[in-house]
């Protein structure tokens, strides 16, 4: 596992990015062109969602459904959850407990169409 793939939230802040000279890709951000100028979409908003897992429910068991009620879930305990942006798989992690919040800790990033 590269270390990119257990960063928490806090460590990805566009301002303190640079320019990896080893990496190839990072090459075109700086072209004459502008066209691999990553700055333009820094402040583009999307949806990130955190699956802790899936179970299905009919109208009435859900009508039921109050305070304090449990609803079983298809995972266990300790298992990854899934991490979406924009209702795309994008990585694997699990839950933290930052302060008196719940957080995420990505430890796997899913490549590509996997």
């Amino acid at each position: 596992m590269s270390d990119t793939e257990n960063m928490d939230w806090q460590e990805l802040d566009p301002e303190d990015a640079t320019t990896d000279t080893n990496n190839p890709a990072q090459e075109d951000e700086t072209d004459e062109e502008g066209g691999g100028d990553l700055e333009a979409v820094f402040d583009v908003p999307v949806k990130v969602s955190a699956v802790l897992g899936i179970t299905n429910l009919t109208v009435s068991q859900l009508l039921k459904l109050g305070s304090g009620s449990v609803i079983e879930l298809d995972r266990k305990v300790g298992e990854a959850i899934d991490i979406y942006v924009n209702n795309r798989l994008v990585a694997r992690g699990e839950v933290v407990l930052l302060e008196e919040k719940l957080g995420i800790t990505m430890t796997e990033i899913i490549k590509g169409n996997e």
